[in-house]
């Protein structure tokens, strides 16, 4: 099954905490302290894998977690770092943050992308030694790694795309210039997947050339099978306009070629601007004045027209020497780049980092994830630990945000497990 559509949920390792310890060893007098630090959590990679076509796989797995970095030890051992979890895609895949929309990375090249980063690892009490403060009883925990939704999308890689209404040659012309093999039959959507075929036009000269199925009228508000498809029509740089010159199934070309120029303007403005050359197929079912007809009204429109018979490859050779000479001169296939992260304004920090929540009178309760984690980290029965508490408190503006919500000296304060009177 193609599968070019597929949401899933990442999550980076946690950084390893810092070790609180002490070297303790005989004839060694204040050994002081040798708390080694926590191990990075591992990253969440993508890696294009040119022996992927679809995102099925995502289907039955829509969970990947990178593994914790280890805590640290005594000894100012530190901590194994997690490994970075590979997710396999295939080449041309984009990778977006699904409640954003924002692009994170285009897999068309062979460079992995560090999508979710892991966290960092805490440091051991051995680093907040000083002379002054020489038995450190406390220590760093790590960090949380990145988690969140992404949605992958597959925009297939091709020079030349083909559009046009079904049953009017694509997958024809496609299976006589290529190894390609599509399914073919007199009747509509018989491809129901777009088709890659690999055109070679001699020694060191070849060009990647996709079938692109489903398009009919109203193909880009989703009639058909068109926004399911018309995706992969983005990156080609070349698009062929197939057209059943003959009318054989009672259209008018005219009106045919017009409607399907029409659903990819509506799709995206830009492949309106996109260079297309018109291939009038099923010369064979048509009269020379409809020939004739049609050349006339699509040159008059400043495209250039090749009559061809794709079933029997009459004529479709002065087709692909165009094609050939015009891929020369047009830029790449188009790679998208990655959107930059929204910069927080930080006088919007405070309000994300903590929650002040006024429960009584003289009561208020204060919540935020990272809390959690230095609270583990501090020993209130050490003095220096608490002085280093009291201090990230403050620097982190979490007193400041209990001013602002009206605390005064001698409430109390719940923070989590943790209960204290407010002191200005």
């Amino acid at each position: 099954m193609f599968v070019d559509i597929a949401k899933i949920k990442i999550k980076a390792g946690s950084g390893g905490n810092g070790a609180v310890s002490f070297r303790r060893e005989k004839y060694v007098a204040a050994g002081g302290p040798d708390g080694g630090d926590g191990g990075k959590g591992g990253n969440i990679v993508f890696q294009v894998d040119d022996n992927l076509s679809t995102l099925a796989d995502f289907r039955y797995k829509r969970k990947y977690t990178a593994p914790n970095g280890e805590n640290g030890r005594g000894g100012r051992c530190f901590g194994k770092g997690g490994e970075d979890c590979v997710i396999r895609v295939p080449r041309g895949t984009l990778v977006k943050e699904a409640e954003t929309g924002r692009l994170l990375a285009d897999m068309s090249g062979d460079e992995p992308q560090i999508i979710a980063k892991g966290g960092r690892g805490g440091w051991g009490n051995a680093h907040f030694a000083t002379p002054t403060r020489q038995v450190p009883r406390f220590a760093k925990p790590g960090t949380p790694g990145e988690e969140f939704e992404v949605q992958l999308e597959l925009k297939l890689l091709a020079d030349v795309g083909l559009v046009g209404y079904p049953n009017v040659g694509k997958s024809t012309l496609v299976s006589v210039v290529s190894e390609a093999k599509p399914n073919i039959a007199n009747y509509h959507f018989t491809t129901l997947t777009p088709v890659l075929g690999v055109v070679r036009m001699g020694e060191g000269s070849s060009f990647v050339m996709a079938d692109i199925p489903g398009l009919i009228e109203g193909a880009g508000e989703g009639a058909g099978l068109g926004h399911q498809f018309l995706r992969h029509v983005e990156r080609c740089r070349l698009l062929v306009h197939i057209v059943d010159v003959a009318g054989s199934e009672g259209r008018d070309p005219k009106e045919d070629f017009e409607i399907i120029n029409g659903e990819l303007k509506k799709f995206n403005p830009e492949l309106a601007e996109r260079p297309m050359l018109v291939a009038g197929n099923k010369c064979d079912l048509a009269t020379d004045e409809q020939i004739a007809d049609f050349r006339q009204y699509v040159e008059s429109k400043g495209y250039l027209f090749f009559p061809i018979m794709a079933a029997i490859r009459y004529d479709v050779d002065p087709l692909l020497k165009k094609i050939q000479e015009m891929l020369q001169s047009l830029p790449p296939v188009r790679r998208f780049e990655a959107e930059p992260a929204p910069q927080k304004p930080v006088e919007e920090l405070g309000n994300t980092q903590v929650q002040v929540t006024k429960r009584d009178a003289h009561v208020y309760e204060v919540t935020g994830e990272w809390l959690l984690h230095l609270i583990e980290s501090v020993n209130f029965d050490d003095y220096e630990s608490l002085q280093y508490f009291q201090r990230v408190l403050i620097q982190t503006g979490v007193i400041d945000a209990l001013r602002e919500a009206g605390c005064e000296e001698g409430d109390e304060v719940n923070l989590y497990d943790l209960q204290f009177d407010f002191v200005e």
